[in-house]
């Protein structure tokens, strides 16, 4: 019999791969660790960048498309891409079906992110990650509201 696996954004599993080299793990999850169903990924490690590295947002231009930058102005968009693919493909080869993923993240943020200013406000959106596994039917949870969902 098989069972159903599940993506977590690695961070919320306490590992250290955030932009700033740290964790947010959620100690609750450990119930899905235990069930051995869960699958650890961080979409921006898996598109190149390295922890730890600069901040980065989903910036809009007056020309109404978007890129993921960094403050500075780098431009961090392919890796942001071909880390969500990359995603993409685990999820297919994996028949995932529900993931749970780091809120407000350009990556992994599933209703919020953070506005492109770099000022910490929030405006409605999907992080690059999230968006694409939306638009392919996996439904997309975070640590705020996966509880909402059966995970098990």
């Amino acid at each position: 019999m098989s069972h159903k696996i599940y993506l977590v954004s690695a961070c919320l599993l306490g590992i250290n791969c955030r932009y700033n080299g740290s964790s947010s793990k959620i100690p609750e999850l450990e119930t899905l660790v235990d069930s051995g169903r869960i699958m650890p990924v961080c979409p921006e490690v898996l598109g190149g960048l390295s922890t730890p590295r600069d901040a980065c947002e989903i910036v809009g231009d007056a020309n109404g498309s978007e890129k993921v930058q960094t403050k500075s102005g780098l431009d961090c968009s392919d890796a942001f891409k071909k880390g969500a693919q990359r995603v993409m493909e685990i999820c297919k080869a994996c028949d995932v079906e529900k993931v749970i993923l780091k809120a407000n993240s350009p990556s992994c943020g599933c209703g919020f992110i953070y506005d492109g200013t770099f000022s910490g406000k929030l405006i409605e959106g999907n992080g690059l990650t999230s968006q694409l596994l939306l638009d392919n039917g996996i439904e997309v949870y975070n640590e705020n509201n996966w509880t909402e969902a059966e995970f098990i």
